[in-house]
């Protein structure tokens, strides 16, 4: 029987991977043997399914279990206990998705956050919403209080649809649908569209948040090589080939974690692809903004037909607001907001209006531009001392604050390994192989620029990391 103790201070997701690893070694779980499905494991052990999910996977990363379609999870053979206890993928495994996440969500236990996906606190307007705030107190009480539309708060749609045009997106009101943020877009998007065993396309290396909402509705995630000029195509055709995925989600502009830009080419073979297999593409761009050229976006050269095109305002207004939209082919708005309605009713109004009396103001570009600039200087200051550690810069992003670094030739740890033991400096990192559909092994790092400018203490805790590692058997 496997023990899983909700008060203990480690992960569930390790207890069940160490339970069932524990069971296997042990031969009480022999080669053959079928594991509880996903929905059996959860019930019986009082965690949730995405527990279960992130731990079998571990198991089958690990070799231990094998997946069968449409069966289940299996034993697989035999593991030598000390050799899988002594693989180099055991702190990979460790430090996952789940594990970023709980580390960015609790920011003020760690003094060095350069692992972390948005803006400095003090990098951000907040006099601009005290003052969208004031406005909406002076305003009528009701609003504050009643539900709203649906489809979301008509003048921020309004708003939104002018900012669409400005990037050559043609969208009416009634095609655009704001949401809790990205994550409720894609949720909804991601309810609608996929079904257990589902194929679906994904970037390698991705945005980490979008592997577990998609492995627990049951869709298996394909991978496709990202290039610094955007997906690789020619790979991606032999993928849909071989797969038949019905959904692709991508970044166009300014790439999580690599900071790139889909070329105009690519663009175009890419929607050719869509078209020809009847794909869907989801265009997530919700850092699109800090973008200050002109930039190829999907949704521009597609006009919505195949393309959901998805952003929000919680990278450059506020993360607390949470505001994001979606904006899709009329009919498939409808639909969205008829889920939207029997999942979560509305989003907040409330927090829509702010955004829009921030909109109104008119200080939101120049504010934007500012950001621009005050990146674009925290760049030059962070890649050159990453470089002088001896790590190589993957592209160099024209915008944005990501920075794609491998790590040097003499570091004896990988990405996730040096993300471990960052923390005991204090220093929070965003390692590879969490981006990653597999979670594979890597080399890589993330990192982001606003939070290592005028921060010497980064590269000087890095160095003695890189040091240790390089004298380590």
């Amino acid at each position: 029987m496997i023990s899983i103790n909700q008060q203990d201070e480690l992960p569930l997701v390790e207890q069940v991977v160490r339970g069932v690893s524990r069971q296997i070694d042990e031969r009480v779980l022999r080669q053959g043997a079928r594991l509880p499905s996903i929905r059996q494991f959860a019930s019986e052990h009082r965690v949730s399914r995405f527990t279960v999910v992130q731990a079998y996977d571990r198991l089958v990363a690990a070799g231990y279990l094998e997946s069968r379609q449409g069966s289940g999870f299996y034993v697989s053979k035999p593991v030598d206990a000390v050799a899988a206890n002594e693989a180099a993928c055991d702190l990979d495994r460790a430090v996952d998705i789940l594990w970023l996440l709980r580390q960015s969500m609790q920011q003020r236990q760690f003094e060095l956050m350069p692992g972390c996906g948005w803006l400095p606190a003090d990098w951000q307007d907040a006099g601009a919403l005290q003052r969208g705030l004031r406005t909406l107190a002076r305003g009528r009480s009701r609003a504050l209080v009643e539900y709203g539309n649906a489809f979301g708060y008509l003048p921020l749609r309004q708003d939104l649809q002018q900012r669409l045009a400005e990037l050559e997106i043609g969208a009416t009101p009634n095609q655009i649908v704001t949401t809790h943020g990205v994550s409720q877009a894609l949720d909804l998007l991601f309810r609608y569209f996929i079904r257990p065993g589902d194929k679906v396309l994904v970037e390698d290396p991705a945005y980490f948040n979008l592997f577990g909402p998609l492995k627990l509705l049951g869709a298996e995630l394909i991978a496709v090589p990202r290039n610094p000029d955007g997906p690789d195509t020619q790979i991606m055709e032999q993928l849909i080939q071989q797969h038949r995925p019905k959904l692709m989600i991508t970044t166009a502009v300014l790439h999580n974690p690599t900071g790139t830009c889909i070329s105009q080419a690519v663009a175009y073979r890419l929607l050719q692809l869509a078209e020809k297999y009847q794909m869907m593409i989801i265009e997530d761009d919700i850092y699109g903004d800090f973008h200050g050229g002109r930039a190829t976006r999907l949704a521009a050269l597609d006009q919505l037909n195949r393309v959901i095109y998805v952003s929000s305002f919680s990278k450059t207004i506020s993360a607390s607001v949470r505001v994001g939209y979606l904006a899709c082919h009329p009919d498939l708005a409808q639909e969205l907001v008829d889920l939207k309605l029997l999942t979560q009713l509305t989003s907040c109004e409330t927090s829509e209006q702010l955004i829009h009396q921030v909109l109104s103001e008119g200080h939101y570009r120049k504010s934007m531009m500012r950001l621009r600039n005050r990146l674009e200087r925290a760049r030059e200051q962070t890649l050159g001392p990453l470089e002088t550690l001896g790590m190589q810069l993957n592209t160099e992003p024209e915008y944005g604050f990501f920075l794609w670094m491998r790590l040097p030739e003499s570091c004896r740890w990988n990405a996730a390994e040096l993300a471990h033991r960052a923390l005991e400096h204090d220093m929070m990192l965003a390692p590879g192989n969490i981006f990653s559909p597999q979670q594979s092994i890597s080399p890589w790092l993330r990192f982001n620029a606003a939070f290592c400018a005028d921060r010497p203490q980064v590269f000087e805790r890095l160095q003695q990391l890189l040091d240790r590692a390089a004298s380590s058997d």
